[in-house]
């Protein structure tokens, strides 16, 4: 990370220039930044199709590729679910009201707990059965959370402050989110670093926020490791957040020398200011045994699937580890499914740079990998060995890899799955359980347990972890408890639209099947096949309604989007 040779006189321009609006955002009133983010959305819409389609030729497939609905899903929606979302809470704060309706916020289990999710009357159109909780803290009141909320708002501004975003070169998605944290939740102007992988979206993203950036808020800069390095240790700058590894994280905090060991022991980094994280992990998705049908096999093999191939797998909270019952006579089936959808799925290549390299040392270290569909989507069906690469770091490339643990009922095997997912797997960002409705309700207090024990930051019931991070209202972050020495999966939460403090995970659950199966698996729900699933026959049809929707509602729009949806 060598500044010697860098010009430094842009960067420094860009440095002053932020901080010499930081003051007047500091003051900027609410009825003021409702009205900025009600004037993004137009602009959003009206650049969506080229900022999702740069994505998809990015990638290597034509925007009318199947695979091009995860370009607008992780782009243009999902920017415009979290302004919609960061609007919500602020016009009732506005309104006189507080951030979070009293009902909301409720002791259960010992512990504090938010329903943060459907938070509209649309959310609950649109994503039939999907429900979200914020756990709190061990110790955190109903009192003290719904008065600590919204302190921006309410009375507990920051002082005027610089927080330098580096940019994450996977989901476009990423760097506008955080953008608009940085901004709405933690008061604080943005110089924006565009990762150099995707650095194509810069324009887009200044039309987006251009009101932000003419008024000296927000700036976006290019760069690498170097320009990275320089803004992070700049005076000019007084707060970090970065989307990467815990290896970009160590580089920025002690150091690539040889002096970075003992920097790292004796707690004496080259960088101390406040520093936010996200950095993945190997995540986790656990199977519990139960009733399934054919028709289960078939809909849970394709949310698995998805879990690993969208992105193709290049996410920080794809499924890379496969959690089976060793003794369920639904594992071979379940897995003769999964392959099924792996060889139906269209081709695409794993665009993201050091991919192949990755795919090859897991074809070097598993020589009877399987390899389905294009050629690069590897699943090891048994992996015996719990030192296994697969299970020890984090690949980011389409590699799945299966580990069968004991457990003849659901509850024995539900310990071992949730000591194997704590104990052996590095990372705390995300983990999903698929469990049937009828298996939870006669294993209520196992299944339950699961939930609470497994310590990740968000954690999907029936649900891919990774949808928690699209929706505004549900907190996105590690599991507390990580160290600048030990930073694992990262340090503290964004997408916070409710805008809380002391949180410890997001619970997110969605319908087991979809309608209208639902009804025989005793968890009904209204919701289709999700438009998110690589499975899904007109994904960017719906997904590009959703978003117009999405950032306009109206009922009008409703029959059309509907209609797209249901043909999935």
């Amino acid at each position: 990370m060598s500044t010697s040779a860098l010009d430094t006189s842009l960067l420094d321009r860009t440095v002053a220039d932020v901080r010499a609006g930081a003051s007047s955002w500091s003051v900027t009133p609410l009825p003021e930044r409702i009205a900025l983010l009600e004037r993004l959305r137009p602009r959003l819409v009206a650049r969506a199709a080229e900022t999702a389609d740069a994505g998809s030729r990015a990638k290597g497939y034509g925007p009318d590729s199947p695979w091009a609905a995860e370009d607008w899903i992780g782009g243009p929606w999902a920017l415009a679910q979290n302004a919609a979302a960061l609007l919500h809470v602020l016009r009732r704060i506005a309104a006189g009201k507080d951030p979070l309706d009293a009902r909301r916020v409720h002791e259960e289990n010992g512990g504090t707990r938010v329903d943060v999710f459907p938070a509209t009357r649309w959310d609950s159109v649109l994503l039939n059965g999907y429900k979200a909780q914020v756990w709190m803290r061990p110790g955190v009141t109903p009192e003290q959370v719904r008065a600590d909320a919204a302190g921006e708002y309410r009375g507990r501004r920051g002082e005027p402050a610089v927080a330098l975003v580096l940019g994450a070169g996977n989901v476009a998605a990423i760097t506008a989110l955080d953008i608009l944290h940085k901004l709405y939740v933690e008061g604080q102007v943005v110089i924006a670093k565009m990762n150099p992988v995707n650095a194509y979206l810069r324009p887009h993203f200044e039309y987006v926020f251009a009101e932000f950036v003419e008024r000296g808020w927000l700036r976006f800069v290019d760069g690498g490791a170097a320009e990275g390095a320089y803004l992070c240790r700049h005076d000019g700058v007084d707060a970090l957040h970065v989307t990467g590894s815990d290896r970009t994280h160590d580089a920025i905090v002690w150091g690539t020398d040889e002096e970075a060991g003992r920097r790292r022991r004796e707690d004496l980094p080259l960088v101390a200011k406040p520093f936010s994280s996200e950095l993945g992990g190997v995540t986790p998705c656990v199977v519990v045994p139960g009733p399934w049908s054919a028709a289960d096999l078939r809909y849970q093999a394709e949310h698995i699937v998805t879990s690993k191939m969208n992105n193709s797998g290049h996410n920080c909270v794809a499924s890379q580890v496969l959690v089976l019952p060793r003794d369920w006579d639904g594992t071979e089936r379940l897995l003769d499914e999964i392959r099924t959808v792996l060889r139906e799925l269209p081709e695409r290549a794993d665009y993201y740079p050091g991919s192949a390299d990755r795919l090859a040392s897991v074809r070097a270290a598993h020589p009877t990998a399987e390899t389905h569909g294009d050629g690069c989507r590897l699943l090891v069906p048994d992996i015996a060995d719990h030192d296994d690469r697969l299970v020890t770091e984090e690949v980011f490339g389409s590699v799945l890899g299966v580990v069968r643990l004991p457990g003849a009922t659901p509850d024995a095997f539900l310990r071992h799955a949730v000591d194997f997912a704590n104990d052996t797997l590095p990372g705390t960002l995300g983990a999903t359980l698929i469990v049937h409705p009828r298996t939870e309700k006669a294993h209520r207090v196992a299944v339950r347990s699961a939930v609470a024990d497994l310590r990740y930051g968000t954690v999907g019931v029936n649900c891919w972890s990774g949808v928690g991070f699209l929706l505004g209202f549900t907190p996105w972050g590690a599991f507390p408890g990580h160290t600048r020495q030990d930073i694992g999966s990262g340090t503290g939460f964004v997408h916070n639209a409710f805008m809380l403090e002391d949180i410890e995970k997001t619970v997110l659950r969605a319908p087991f099947a979809p309608a209208p199966r639902g009804l025989v698996t005793g968890a009904p729900s209204l919701s289709p096949r999700p438009p998110y699933f690589v499975t899904h026959r007109t994904a960017r049809t719906t997904v590009e309604r959703l978003t117009r929707f999405t950032a306009a509602p109206s009922p009008v729009k409703l029959p059309a989007l509907f209609a797209a949806a249901l043909r999935g």
